[in-house]
């Protein structure tokens, strides 16, 4: 039994039992049809069609009685090639992520990795920018994801998850002074400082600290992302506060780091995503990847209707 011979009985039915409009309809001809037909008849051991001669005039008893499960089983096929259609689908495509420097940088080349050696036929769109811009690139739909440290949870239109907590260290070059002492505000206050720019990675924490205590730091230079902090303290030009993960004691050689957490407290990392948007399957793989404990029915919990709604997925 094969598909050939299932679609040469149903489109007998909706031909009219015309073979030579079938064999049309199924690009064949008209002694194939009827050898297709004759095979399956002789497989099942009924006559499925009344003939005249070699003209069908009609579907004998059996053959009414099997004219519907050949339509189930060609629907069927349909349904499997879809099926297999969706999955394949699931595999190509394009991933756009927004980021800030601090996360693209230290926080998802293992996810990265990860990805790619599981979905290698997927495009991966690495975007950097503030908060505020991913915010507005996701609401645009211009990415599937974003990570970041602030701002994300302001947007009614996304949908902010918790992924992992961090914070910050004070980064100075070997013999620094603050090395010597336990670390405190006043201490750092008397310092030219380097740190992020207003808005990036755990800034605000850092200017709430010090207001608290009555004290205005001395920051020196500002900057997006914590390469150009370190680089500027290995200078001599101040003392650095980065974040956590921005430290790696096997490559910045040239500086060391003091843990910041009792003075600015821990941050929080978000991932975010648009109320409402397709979210593929390799979309919640790659969140899993970044943030195991983020996972599918994480999100669709946190989505609510919207991702019921939103997309059927095998």
């Amino acid at each position: 039994m094969n598909f050939q011979q299932l679609r040469s009985v149903r489109e007998a039915v909706r031909c009219g039992f015309n073979l030579t409009e079938v064999a049309n309809v199924l690009h064949t001809s008209q002694p194939g049809v009827s050898r297709q037909i004759r095979e399956l008849e002789e497989e099942l051991g009924i006559e499925l069609f009344v003939r005249a001669g070699k003209r069908l005039t009609g579907l004998t008893e059996p053959g009414s009685h099997v004219l519907p499960i050949v339509e189930r089983l060609l629907m069927e096929s349909i349904n499997l090639k879809r099926a297999g259609q969706e999955f394949v689908a699931q595999q190509v495509g394009v991933l756009s992520i927004a980021a800030t420097h601090s996360q693209a940088r230290y926080a998802m080349p293992m996810a990265v990795q990860e990805f790619r050696a599981h979905f290698p036929n997927v495009k991966l769109h690495l975007h950097q920018g503030s908060p505020e811009q991913i915010a507005q690139m996701l609401m645009s739909g211009e990415v599937d994801i974003g990570i970041a440290s602030e701002a994300l949870t302001a947007y009614p239109q996304l949908v902010a998850l918790p992924c992992y907590r961090w914070t910050h260290s004070v980064i100075v070059p070997p013999g620094h002074p603050l090395l010597d002492a336990p670390l405190t505000l006043e201490s750092l206050a008397q310092h030219p400082l380097i740190t992020y720019d207003t808005g990036f990675t755990g800034r605000s924490r850092i200017d709430e600290a010090f207001s608290q205590r009555g004290l205005v730091p001395h920051i020196v230079l500002a900057a997006m992302d914590a390469d150009v902090i370190k680089t500027y303290v290995d200078l001599g030009m101040g003392v650095g506060i980065v974040a956590g993960i921005a430290y790696d004691a096997e490559r910045d050689t040239t500086l060391r780091a003091i843990d910041a957490g009792r003075l600015f407290g821990i941050n929080l990392t978000r991932l975010a995503v648009r109320r409402g948007n397709y979210l593929r399957k390799y979309v919640y793989a790659f969140i899993e990847s970044f943030a195991p404990t983020v996972t599918r029915a994480v999100v669709e919990q946190a989505l609510g209707d919207d991702a019921k709604a939103s997309h059927y997925e095998i």
